[in-house]
């Protein structure tokens, strides 16, 4: 009888419901698959939906080496009024009349946010303030500032501008960017930058590096069926550069020792000529070494 802690190593793509956080997701999904080995890469707001990316079993070990360096979304932005958190779920700061803005002065400053910006991060977010989560500090009624950081905003498509309620303009956008980059500071500063205050009223996540909404599953389609998105072989296969190597080469990395180096600085997948994903190989000076062994000599 197959091991069922084997056959169900790899990578899960939810598409994450709105209300849930990331730790909710994987306590359900602990549960699903009856194991205390899972984990995920990045966080999703609760607020948000879409791709959240969960290792489970020995892809664990995966989620800190992945290069998940690109992030892309579908959200909507409001104009007329700022909040206490940069979305709906805030309290309202603000509000003025955004039927002064023009759809060429909206554009403009979506352009003004295009590219390598520096951008504040939201109070509300993860990043450590003195060893705390801003977001606690927030709930503790604590003052404190962040420093601006360097993102890069690759895409800011409009699709639409609504103008539906009296004194708001609704946006629909694309945003495709660097990992760090929040988009309900986006929001914020584009409603700054227009004088009439911004915020999120929409997030959906629909890429995280590789993996997309066409990898995903929602949490109730995994408990229906419980199967990963990605089994381990394909996670690295996507997620990593490839070198193919011989059998010989295949058994000799499996079994714990090196390879000869072909000057890659970067952590790459070795494949077999059955076009099975070996190792996760580094290089560092005369020696490519495992840094994880994907499939053991046991498995092969």
């Amino acid at each position: 009888m197959a091991d069922a802690s084997i056959e169900n190593a790899g990578l899960l793509i939810v598409d994450k419901e709105a209300g849930m956080t990331s730790h909710d997701v994987v306590s359900r999904c602990r549960k699903i698959f009856n194991t205390r080995r899972v984990g995920h890469a990045g966080t999703l707001d609760p607020m948000a939906t879409g791709v959240l990316v969960i290792g489970i079993e020995r892809a664990t070990k995966l989620l800190g080496l992945l290069s998940l360096t690109t992030k892309a979304y579908e959200a909507t932005i409001r104009l007329g009024a700022s909040t206490t958190t940069d979305d709906r779920e805030g309290e309202i700061l603000e509000t003025l009349d955004a039927s002064t803005v023009s759809d060429d002065e909206i554009r403009s400053g979506v352009a003004a946010l295009t590219g390598d910006i520096e951008q504040v991060p939201a109070k509300v977010s993860a990043i450590k303030v003195d060893g705390r989560r801003a977001h606690a500090l927030v709930r503790g009624g604590q003052e404190f500032d962040l420093e601006a950081r360097p993102v890069t905003v690759s895409r800011f498509d409009i699709h639409h501008i609504r103008r539906d309620e009296p004194g708001f303009a609704d946006l629909d956008v694309t945003v495709e960017c660097s990992a760090g980059t929040y988009i309900r500071s986006l929001a914020r500063d584009l409603g700054t930058a227009l004088g009439v205050g911004g915020h999120l009223t929409a997030l959906r996540r629909t890429a995280v590096g590789p993996f997309t909404l066409d990898h995903a599953l929602t949490l109730d389609e995994v408990r229906d069926n419980p199967h990963v998105s990605l089994d381990i072989d394909q996670a690295v296969k996507l997620s990593f550069p490839r070198r193919d190597i011989d059998d010989d080469e295949a058994e000799s990395i499996s079994q714990g020792r090196w390879l000869n180096p072909i000057g890659r600085k970067d952590i790459y997948v070795v494949v077999d000529p059955a076009d099975k994903a070996i190792a996760l190989i580094q290089e560092k000076g005369r020696r490519a070494s495992s840094i994880m062994v994907v499939r053991p000599a046991t498995l092969r």
